[in-house]
């Protein structure tokens, strides 16, 4: 392994305005002022980055549903024990609101001990009583549920927590009685998520539940460019060969608050022995020098002189666990920079977990979900006083030449690079677009820059408050329904999620020589928008893709600028939207046939290319080839459907000897439909 061997590597400055900290005059912060504008919805989705202030919003909410709206009872269910504290009592009345928080400690069942069925038993008992508010697990609510039956939860609100652990798939049962729930119709439900996509790519809520929903967006953009301290967010990805423990140092600063995730003992980068691994680590670091018995924290001293504090949250001893657990708890220490330096954990210290000193997460090998690398790079985006840059880096191992098998290491490989390439869209503002036509004009509140607006071109802008893009396109379509305003306006990142998860799209957009750009961005991208939104109209459906795929090029577009002006990475919170601005200006007029014509991976290949050995990069390409994907019957279809439109624009049938590649890969889809045809009519 050479220095610093990386690929695709995000690095975003934000401009540090303080708005996102900032408070009313009821206490609330923008992203909570934004939620209470909502607080009378029965169904509520909050969409909004870890660290945004998700807890104090839904304390808000529900207890103006508690006082205002008639509900009698509110119960805050979150998926593990340890994130309960989230909902611990609030003086909100300190802060300007006209009600504290409070739940009594008899129901917070997330510090009750016992066995699940107590717990069950207890919820039962709360329902009963004329208390008002509980905090319970997701798996003590769907018990309770199990138990008690959907009916008995009429007349209260349901606040769930990391809303993403929720799926439409019949074996999730959490889904299941949501499901009923919302059947039922007599129940309010807010939910909550910093990631509201999932890892494996199932749906979150079955699209006729997930229309009852009012939805509240807040970016990770206006986060961090809100913040007070935090400026910039780098997320890399290196490589390493043979063991991990032995590169660990080359990425891990100990000048830096850092949670390090150990590799889960059966992934192919674990040792097979955790312990072993977390005693390598501390070796590499220093000289040990004990435990400190209040804490359990492992002291170890650095060639340097310096004693770090490491909290080893993978000992196999429950009590020594727990009790290094407990420290990190404690809020008397919360705004104690030098409490902890270095956090060891396994499946700890995740979603909920807070600690606003960690300017570094570091993860040692591939997370399959990227739901938990956008909570595990949420533990290093909370503002603190002298934290101007935070990371996160992902260890890698390297595929291995003398291996004969390197298709893990190749998965890996293609993870990582989805992983970035959505990290890269979350990052980066909204973008508002919209068709390009004679009676287009300005937006209020939208800076065009030096020149202003040009009726003549299409133009872009940006809101300097919200950080949002507004973006003119020549033949954009526009979506028709309510349903489909609402995906282009909100769920754009979901769809792209899903794209760059599409293991088919990512390795043809990297290594295959022959893809069109456009069979990626209108067949894969195509079918994935009608995998997912099956109950739009053909031409909602094509809107949206329009939307998703422009939003994924342009803000790769951007970054290939800004990566190519190394004196953009100076300014500010500004890189982005410069980038999109000239890389606008570059081309004088967008329009969507140009923005289909760009390969979305091409930046990360490019990145890629240059960070992996050449030996590493054939053995990719090599798989990649090795199970080069074939037309299927859907795949033709789709072209077929796609050459029809080409047909109706230009008069003729697209050409299967045309010199423009997309053209005739469409003839090409359409011959296969022929000859599919004609097979099964001679029998």
């Amino acid at each position: 392994m050479t220095e610093h061997l990386s690929i695709p590597t995000v690095s975003v400055s934000y401009g540090r305005t303080g708005a996102s900290t900032r408070s009313n005059e009821l206490g609330m912060r923008p992203m909570q002022e934004r939620a209470w504008e909502k607080r009378g919805e029965q169904y509520l989705l909050i969409k909004s980055p870890p660290a945004s202030g998700k807890s104090r919003a839904l304390m808000f909410i529900a207890l103006d549903k508690l006082h205002n709206q008639g509900l009698r009872q509110a119960i805050v269910v979150v998926p593990e024990r340890t994130i309960g504290a989230s909902f611990n009592d609030e003086p909100l009345r300190d802060f300007g609101f006209w009600s504290d928080w409070t739940v009594p400690a008899k129901w917070n069942l997330c510090n009750a001990p016992g066995t699940e069925g107590g717990k069950v038993k207890a919820l039962g008992a709360f329902l009963d009583s004329n208390d008002r508010t509980l905090v319970c697990t997701h798996a003590t609510f769907r018990f309770a549920v199990e138990r008690f039956g959907a009916g008995k939860f009429d007349g209260r609100v349901i606040a769930i927590d990391e809303f993403h652990h929720v799926s439409a798939n019949p074996d999730n049962r959490l889904g299941q009685y949501l499901g009923e729930l919302i059947a039922r119709d007599r129940t309010h439900i807010v939910a909550m998520t910093g990631s509201y996509f999932r890892g494996d790519a199932e749906p979150v809520l079955m699209p006729q539940d997930e229309a009852r929903f009012e939805t509240v967006t807040y970016t990770y953009y206006e986060q961090l460019n809100g913040y007070e301290h935090l400026k910039q967010l780098d997320i890399g990805y290196f490589f390493y060969a043979g063991s991990y423990v032995d590169d660990i140092l080359r990425v891990l600063d100990t000048g830096e608050k850092t949670i390090v995730h150990i590799p889960n003992v059966n992934s192919r980068e674990s040792t097979k022995d955790k312990i072993r691994e977390v005693e390598h680590i501390i070796e590499e670091l220093g000289e040990w020098q004990g435990a400190d018995p209040a804490t359990g924290f492992q002291l170890v001293e650095t060639a340097g002189g310096r004693v770090l504090r490491i909290a080893d949250l993978v000992d196999d001893d429950s009590a020594k666990r727990e009790r290094v657990a407990a420290a990190l708890r404690a809020t008397e220490r919360k705004n104690d920079r030098d409490h902890v330096d270095i956090i060891v954990a396994l499946g700890m210290a995740k979603e909920g977990f807070d600690w606003i000193w960690c300017d570094h997460a570091l993860t040692v090998g591939y997370r399959s979900s990227l739901t938990e690398i956008v909570q595990i790079i949420g533990r290093a985006t909370r503002d603190a006083p002298g934290k101007s840059r935070a990371r996160f880096t992902n260890l890698i191992a390297e595929p291995d030449a003398s291996e004969q098998a390197v298709t893990e290491a190749v998965n890996d490989t293609l993870k990582a690079i989805a992983a970035s390439l959505l990290m890269e869209q979350v990052l980066a503002p909204r973008f508002s677009f919209t068709p390009k036509a004679e009676a287009s004009g300005p937006v209020e509140g939208v800076d065009y820059g030096e020149v202003g607006y040009d009726p003549e071109k299409c133009n872009v802008g940006v809101n300097d408050e919200t950080g949002q893009y507004h973006v003119e396109i020549k033949g954009l379509g526009t979506p028709k329904s309510k349903e489909a305003v609402r995906i282009c306006s909100e769920d754009l990142n979901e769809v792209i999620a899903a794209f760059v998860q599409d293991r088919t799209a990512v390795e043809r957009g990297l290594f295959d020589e022959e893809v069109v750009a456009e069979e990626l961005t209108q067949v894969r991208m195509g079918k994935i928008v009608q995998d997912r939104y099956p109950e739009l109209t053909e031409e909602d459906r094509e809107a949206v893709r329009e939307h998703a795929v422009a939003a994924l090029n342009l803000t790769q577009q951007a970054q290939k600028e800004v990566l190519d002006d190394e004196e953009s990475q100076s300014g500010g919170g500004t890189a982005l939207i410069d980038g999109v601005r000239r890389f606008a200006m570059d081309v004088r007029d967008l329009d969507i046939d140009l923005i289909d014509r760009i390969n979305p991976f091409g930046q990360a290949y490019a990145i890629l290319a240059k960070s992996m050995s050449e030996e590493s990069l054939k053995q990719v390409e090599a798989v990649i080839t090795g199970k080069k994907v074939q037309l299927t019957p859907e795949e033709a279809r789709d072209l077929a459907r796609r050459a029809l439109r080409f047909k109706q624009e230009r008069g003729r049938t697209p050409s299967i000897t045309s010199p423009d590649p997309w053209e005739k890969r469409m003839a090409e889809g359409v011959a296969y439909l022929a000859r599919m045809k004609a097979e099964s009519m001679d029998g």
